[in-house]
C-alpha cells in the first residue's frame, strides 16, 4: 500500500464542507444557509486576519478555510480555523521557476481542491501538491513548465479518487487524472485545439451513470471520462478563450466565452485556407505568414497570441487555428445534457447570445435569472436561462471599475466583488435591486465563499468572515 494511502487509512477522515472547491458546489456558486446583505469591515465581521499575498479564492472543510499564498520563494498553502481564523499550519513547495504571469494573474491563483481527509493545491511554478486535513504532506507531481501567455489559472478538482486538472497552453495543452491517495498519473488526454484559456471544469453524471468532466477549451466543450480520460462527447463552436467556470443546472450546461473585439459581431475576418494564404499573403517565400504579411491590419496586434512556437510566422498548424480564432463569435450559450457520444448536435444547443460577453467573471444561475457580469464597467447583463432572451442591463453606479471574482448567491442574495473592492449585494430576482454595498478599500480577485451562514473573502492582504 502507498504510504499516503496507508497513512489515511489509519486517521478519521475529515470532511469537505459544501465549498470544497473553486466557486463551490461543482463550480454552481450557489450555497445553502441564511447570509447577511449588509457586512464590510466592522459590519457583522466575525474575524479578519491577515494573509501572504495570492489570488486563490478560499474553499472550505468543515472546520478549516484553505488559502494558497507567495512567501519569498515558496508557495504555500495553509489552513485556518473558520471558528476564529487562527493559523492551523502552513507548508509550503519550492519555486522551481518564475513563470511570467500576466500582471492580473499570480502565482498563487488556483483555489485549493477539498476531499475527505485530502487537500489538493496546484501551482503554476510547481504542479500538485496534496496534505491532509492537518497539514501532513501526502504526495508531491511537480509539473511544468507551462507555455501560456497568461499563467495557467485553472484550479485542480477532486471527481471520486481522482484528482483532476485541465492544462490549456500555447502547445501541448492536456487533461489529465491523478490518485488522490498517491498522485500518481492514472491518465492523460491531449487537447490539440486547446491554445489558451483557463477553465476550471465541472462534473455530470451521464445516463450511463459515468461521471463526466465537462471541460470548455478553444472552439469545444468536452466530456470526458472521469475514471479513465476517455473523450465521450463534444460540441464545436465556442470562441478561441475560454476561462470562466460553466454552470450545470436542471440537466442544462450554461458558460460564455469572450475571445477579443475581432470576435463581435460584425468584426469577424474570413481567412483562406493555408495553402491560398501563402500563395496571396507570403511575399518572402519562406512558406509562413509573418506579421507584416497578414492580410487584415486589425490581426497585427494579436499576432503574438497566434504565433504559438514564436519564430517570426506562421505555419500550416497556426495559420489553421487562426481561422477559427478570427472567425467564432463570443457568446454565452445553453447545451442541454441527455447522454451520447462523438459530436453533439447543434439542436442540443438551447440558445446562443453574442452582445457583452464578459471573460472571466463565471456566469451564475439563480432560478430564473442567468446573471453575467462584464469584465470592465461594472455592467450587470440578466438573461431568461430558458431562452436566452435579455431581461435587462444595469451598470452598478459606485462600482464602475474592473471584474475578476466570480458572482455568487445564498438566501436569495447575489455577491459582486470588484477589483478595487467594492462589493455590491443584489436581490436574486428579475428586477433589478442593490440591497447593499460596502468598499474594501484595497484589491481583490479571490470570489467570497459561502458556507453555513458565514461569508468568506479575500482581499490583497486579509481574509474576512462575515456572519451573525
Amino acid at each position: 500500500m502507498p504510504l499516503a494511502a496507508f497513512f489515511l487509512a489509519l486517521v478519521p477522515l475529515q470532511e469537505p464542507a459544501e465549498w470544497c472547491r473553486f466557486r463551490g458546489p461543482n463550480g454552481t456558486g450557489l450555497a445553502s444557509g441564511s447570509y447577511l446583505a449588509e457586512i464590510g469591515p466592522g459590519k457583522h465581521e466575525r474575524w479578519s486576519v491577515s494573509v501572504p499575498p495570492g489570488h486563490s479564492s478560499p474553499t472550505l472543510s468543515l472546520t478549516r478555510v484553505f488559502l494558497t499564498g507567495l512567501e519569498g520563494k515558496e508557495l504555500v498553502t495553509f489552513a485556518l480555523a473558520r471558528a476564529d481564523g487562527s493559523l492551523a499550519w502552513k507548508k509550503g513547495v519550492p519555486r522551481l521557476r518564475e513563470t511570467k504571469f500576466h500582471p492580473d494573474n499570480h502565482s498563487a491563483a488556483p483555489s485549493v481542491a477539498v476531499a475527505a481527509g485530502v487537500v489538493v493545491s496546484f501551482f503554476d511554478e510547481f504542479g500538485l501538491v496534496a496534505y491532509s486535513h492537518d497539514g501532513k504532506e501526502l504526495w508531491r507531481v511537480p509539473l511544468g513548465p507551462f507555455d501560456n501567455a497568461y499563467g495557467l489559472g485553472a484550479s485542480p478538482i477532486v471527481v471520486g479518487d481522482v484528482v483532476v486538472l485541465a492544462v490549456d497552453q500555447a502547445t501541448h495543452s492536456f487533461v489529465a487524472g491523478f490518485g488522490l491517495a498517491d498522485g500518481k498519473e492514472r491518465w492523460r488526454v491531449a487537447r490539440p485545439l486547446a491554445v489558451s484559456g483557463h477553465v476550471t471544469p465541472v462534473v455530470a453524471r451521464a445516463a450511463d451513470g459515468v461521471e463526466e468532466v465537462l471541460l470548455a477549451g478553444s472552439f469545444l466543450l468536452d466530456a470526458y471520462d472521469a475514471k479513465t480520460g476517455e473523450r465521450r462527447w463534444w460540441l464545436d463552436g465556442l470562441p478561441a478563450e475560454m476561462k470562466s467556470v460553466p454552470v450545470l443546472a436542471d440537466g442544462k450546461l450554461y458558460l460564455h466565452g469572450y475571445a477579443s473585439p475581432l470576435n463581435e459581431v460584425g468584426s469577424t475576418i474570413a481567412l483562406p485556407p493555408f495553402d491560398e494564404a501563402l500563395k496571396r499573403f507570403d511575399q518572402d517565400g519562406d512558406g509562413r505568414v509573418g506579421q507584416t504579411e497578414l492580410p487584415d491590419p486589425r490581426l497585427t496586434n494579436y499576432f503574438v497570441y497566434f504565433d504559438l512556437v514564436p519564430d517570426g510566422g506562421l505555419d500550416r498548424h497556426e495559420w489553421e487555428l487562426l481561422i477559427p480564432s478570427v472567425s467564432a463569435l463570443n457568446s454565452a450559450l445553453c447545451v442541454e445534457l441527455g447522454g451520447g457520444r462523438g459530436p453533439l448536435p447543434e439542436a442540443r444547443v438551447r440558445w446562443r447570445y453574442h452582445k457583452g460577453i464578459s471573460q472571466l467573471p463565471a456566469p451564475l444561475v439563480t432560478g430564473d435569472v442567468y446573471w453575467m457580469v462584464a469584465d470592465q464597467g461594472g455592467l450587470v447583463t440578466q438573461l431568461d436561462p430558458r431562452t436566452g432572451e435579455l431581461l435587462g442591463k444595469e451598470r452598478l453606479e459606485h462600482a464602475v471599475d474592473s471584474y475578476y471574482a466570480a458572482p455568487v448567491a445564498g438566501d436569495g442574495k447575489v455577491f459582486v466583488l470588484s477589483h478595487s473592492g467594492e462589493l455590491s449585494v443584489l436581490a436574486a430576482q428579475r428586477e433589478f435591486k442593490l440591497l447593499a454595498r460596502t468598499s474594501f478599500d484595497e484589491p481583490c480577485y479571490a470570489t467570497p465563499a459561502l458556507d453555513s451562514g458565514v461569508v468568506y473573502l479575500r482581499t490583497a492582504t486579509k481574509l474576512y468572515a462575515f456572519g451573525e
